[in-house]
């Protein structure tokens, strides 16, 4: 029997893996990798428009990445919480792309996972993307991240004083 806190290290291991191979397939645009990465019944909600059911759906949708000559994909901040044959993860992820015109688009957001123990391995059941920014060049509507208000009677300082 494996020690517990190794199979929680090794989960995470496993977990962090996928999600980078994820990253790794769009930017090599292996869409075949995919299907292997998700649940056959996952459901990915990248914005109000670009949905997917299904891991076969959503590879055939990302096609829409052909449109750019490149991109490259980079996770940081990732949190996993393991919890049995469940696992919860959260990254951020930058996201570049070069139209074929040399013109580029750059967002900024989070992934928002949900993950399943299967007999192959982890795969991703649900994700859900949120943006915290984007240039002028990233024109899809993806969603927002919802940030807590501010606390009542709190005032912006003036940015434009010297300090």
């Amino acid at each position: 029997m494996i020690d517990p806190m190794l199979q929680e290290l090794s989960d995470r291991v496993s977990i962090i893996d996928l999600l980078n191979r994820y990253c790794r397939a769009l930017d090599g645009m292996d869409l075949d990798t995919i299907p292997l990465l998700f649940t056959e019944t996952c459901v990915v909600s990248y914005g109000p428009r670009l949905e997917s059911r299904g891991s076969r759906q959503l590879a055939a949708d990302l096609q829409r990445l052909w449109r750019w000559r490149r991109t490259s994909h980079h996770l940081s901040n990732l949190m996993v919480e393991v919890d049995g044959d469940t696992a919860t993860a959260e990254s951020y992820v930058i996201a570049w792309h070069e139209a074929p015109d040399g013109q580029t688009a750059t967002l900024f957001g989070q992934y928002h996972d949900q993950l399943l123990r299967t007999p192959e391995g982890w795969r991703i059941d649900k994700r859900r993307q949120v943006m915290n920014g984007s240039d002028a060049g990233f024109k899809l509507a993806i969603h927002p991240l919802q940030r807590r208000p501010p606390p009542p009677g709190w005032t912006a300082p003036d940015m434009t004083a010297a300090s």
